[in-house]
């Protein structure tokens, strides 16, 4: 048993450094406070926008199509140079429409009303306070940041296990099965590409809150996101969460979802 211990340690310290040959470094998960001193994009300058836990509140009674989320979704691929992929058991998700079954399966019931059944509802990273697929990372690849409580990736630390995506109860995780940069529409030069046998997923636009930035599917949202901090009674999200009526994804699962939907 020690000795495949053993084993194992060898083989993900090799295929760390092997995936790290030719990537650009996101986050150095070795830096103090698990990402504070991160690569240069995402250091926070003097115009970052702060948080003690940032969370989203996304008003579904906003959503009358899809037609309202492709800007939605379409800003966020181009930002993060998402690969457009034809073969759907390969793709890369970080925001995505879903059928309200499939979001809510423990809030779902076979006389549901109408619109909420066939109503498209935005799906993402919830950003959990108690996120199981830190947890789940052998490598510290993914790591939630004490500052501001962003679940990120460093995609030069994944070693392709998965562990977090079986850990993950939102399937808010996508593999890169091939390389995914000769599938990229447009280039964003202002954020790195990922490569073939790593893990990603929705970071909260963590490199634009850095500059001073919303989130760009918040940006283009007319409305239909709204953004800020969940401890602080002044801001924007506590303003909708103390006058509507919210729910989140299987939050009965104890991973407190930053997420939430006014329904």
């Amino acid at each position: 048993m020690e000795s495949s211990r053993r084993r194992f340690l060898q083989l993900a310290g090799i295929s760390a450094l092997g995936l790290g040959v030719g990537a650009k470094p996101v986050f150095n998960a070795f830096a103090k406070d698990h990402g504070e001193a991160a690569a240069p994009q995402f250091q926070k300058g003097a115009n970052a926008l702060k948080a003690k836990q940032w969370g989203m509140v996304i008003d579904t009674r906003k959503i009358h199509s899809l037609h309202d989320l492709e800007p939605i979704i379409e800003a966020c691929k181009k930002n993060h140079n998402i690969p457009e992929l034809k073969n759907k058991n390969h793709e890369v998700k970080w925001i995505w429409e879903e059928e309200y079954h499939h979001a809510f399966p423990g809030k779902a019931n076979k006389f549901l009303n109408e619109k909420a059944e066939h109503a498209p509802f935005l799906v993402l990273c919830n950003h959990c306070e108690d996120p199981p697929c830190c947890r789940a990372c052998p490598t510290r690849a993914t790591f939630k940041r004490k500052s501001d409580g962003i679940v990120l990736m460093d995609f030069h630390r994944c070693i392709g296990c998965r562990f977090c995506m079986a850990a993950c109860p939102y399937g808010a995780r996508s593999f890169n099965f091939r390389d995914p940069r000769p599938f990229i529409k447009e280039e964003n030069k202002e954020y790195p590409t990922r490569m073939k046998g790593v893990v990603e997923k929705c970071n909260f636009c963590a490199e634009r809150l850095a500059v001073g930035k919303l989130p760009a599917c918040v940006e283009v949202s007319n409305g239909i996101i709204a953004f800020g901090d969940l401890y602080d009674p002044e801001s924007e999200v506590r303003q909708l969460l103390k006058t509507n009526y919210t729910i989140r994804r299987k939050q009965g699962l104890g991973t407190e979802p930053s997420v939430y939907y006014i329904v």
